[in-house]
């Protein structure tokens, strides 16, 4: 049995090396840079890598340059060989895995403070919805309570919600998932071959590029529009027009509404082209609208309708979740698409999962009935006090970089020109602060000058939370300069 899980071809591993700085030998340097990838978690342990000669010729270096490196990664560890199969990245022995951002910090880390996790608490509403649902519960106990598609009354509850948004829709068109994630796998599962082509934007939601790529998809990242350096718009049509017609994706991934993680809000018109450009292409497009509840920066009549609601061609699959405006802990999502898919996915899904746990679905089912407009307001105004505060505080702490308030979302996404935010992120767990790094919401490495910062930090805390990345800033840029970090220098 192999040793390694996954392959990386020269071009794609190069596009992930940052520039050197001149200060080391050229294979020293090499090493240091896909060493730091394998510590920080961007290069997964057991992805085999290029052949010497392979690489050398991506980077126009000679073999004897990237024979050296490979030889220095042995010897430190973080690579292993064995003839006939290669080379795979490793970490020594005794090192701990990389901390992954997006996972919640354990209770037991009570003194971290988790800034890489963009999620709410539980709303107060929470206890009343409970003790109904735990009153409702002995109507289901007489039968099995696997519910493949979902209890009745929360699919009901999920259709009249798209309903009143602008998007007719029935119980027999909603499938009741364990979270957003499980809905987008059971897509990807459905529609997916390995190779198959997927344009996604760029940035977006590290974990469903990590879902697609886990799937075998190859990605295709679109930017966003940038509005005159004001941070992102948008969808850039133009591009995509290029990527649907030129790649010809069997799937299109998007977060119209409030996009993670810069919070964009894509207007009707854009929807109603970007769909033209997909019919033509004949592709697919799974429109993620787990945030479309989190408008606090806009009157929900001027929110443009669901993407699906401007499609005729029953080309959008569309998922969401009680996580991002109820609680994550339900672990409740769920999709939207044609009868015939939903039953599809209900027997594919059998397989793995019978089926959601009744009393959260009827919990959910509570919430989104009787509470949600009650939770909204709290939500916005909440997520609207801590976009403010930290308006005010950025510029304080750090006067480079760049970011613009979003008209809603859980996230702020900020431009750290100087400060590779991998290298924050590293520090930062040295210094009691979890951090989310640009570099986990691009393709390739890319967005390694940005940072996610969640809006469900209360606002009380932002000048606390900056205080810390402050201190995590000042550690890397000390080991940038002591040479133990191959990134630039400059701040």
């Amino acid at each position: 049995m192999s040793e390694w899980h996954s392959t990386l071809t020269p071009h794609a591993l190069a596009r992930q090396l940052p520039a050197t700085d001149g200060r080391r030998p050229a294979y020293r340097a090499l090493a240091a840079q896909l060493s730091r990838l394998v510590a920080d978690g961007r290069l997964p342990v057991g992805t085999r890598l290029p052949a010497e000669r392979e690489l050398a010729a991506e980077l126009h270096l000679s073999r004897t340059t990237v024979a050296a490196a490979y030889e220095a990664l042995r010897a430190d560890g973080y690579l292993r060989s064995r003839r006939g199969a290669g080379s795979w990245t490793a970490l020594p022995e005794g090192t701990a895995p990389p901390a992954d951002a997006l996972h919640p910090v354990s209770p037991e880390q009570g003194a971290v403070l988790d800034l890489g996790l963009a999620a709410p608490t539980a709303p107060a509403q929470l206890a009343e919805a409970a003790a109904h649902a735990v009153a409702q519960l002995p109507a289901y106990t007489g039968g099995h309570g696997n519910y493949p598609t979902g209890l009745p009354v929360l699919r009901e509850a999920v259709a009249r919600r798209y309903t009143e948004r602008g998007l007719p829709t029935g119980p027999e068109q909603v499938l009741v998932t364990t979270g957003a994630m499980s809905a987008l796998h059971l897509a990807h599962q459905a529609l997916l071959s390995r190779g198959d082509r997927v344009a996604v934007e760029a940035p977006s939601y590290a974990n469903t590029l990590r879902a697609l790529d886990r799937a075998g998809a190859r990605l295709v990242p679109v930017p966003l529009h940038d509005g005159d350096g004001g941070g992102p718009t948008g969808w850039d049509l133009a591009q995509w027009q290029r990527v649907l017609r030129g790649a010809a994706p069997r799937l299109a991934s998007v977060i119209p509404d409030f996009q993670n993680p810069t919070g964009a809000l894509v207007d009707e018109e854009q929807r109603r082209a970007l769909l033209a450009h997909a019919r033509a292409a004949g592709t697919t497009v799974i429109a993620d609208e787990t945030c479309a509840e989190l408008g606090w920066g806009v009157a929900e009549r001027d929110l443009p309708r669901p993407l699906a609601a401007l499609d005729r061609d029953a080309q959008v699959i569309t998922v969401g979740s009680a996580g991002k405006i109820l609680w994550p802990g339900l672990r409740i999502g769920w999709l939207r698409a044609q009868p015939s898919l939903v039953r599809k996915l209900a027997a594919d899904r059998a397989l793995y999962d019978l089926g959601t746990p009744v009393l959260d679905q009827l919990i959910a089912a509570r919430l989104l009935t009787d509470h949600l407009p009650a939770i909204r307001a709290e939500r916005h105004a909440a997520l609207r006090a801590t976009a403010e505060a930290f308006a005010r505080e950025l510029p304080r702490h750090f006067p480079r970089w760049r970011s613009t308030t979003p008209p809603g979302g859980l996230a702020l996404w900020a431009a750290t020109p100087g400060l590779p935010t991998t290298a924050l992120a590293r520090a930062g767990e040295r210094t009691g602060v979890r951090i989310a790094s640009g570099a986990r919401f691009g393709v390739d490495g890319a967005f390694e000058e940005h940072l996610r910062l969640p809006l469900t930090l209360p606002a009380a805390h932002v000048p606390d939370a900056l205080r810390r990345i402050a201190g995590a800033a000042a550690l890397a840029r000390t080991e940038r300069l002591s040479g133990d970090d191959p990134a630039p220098a400059a701040l």
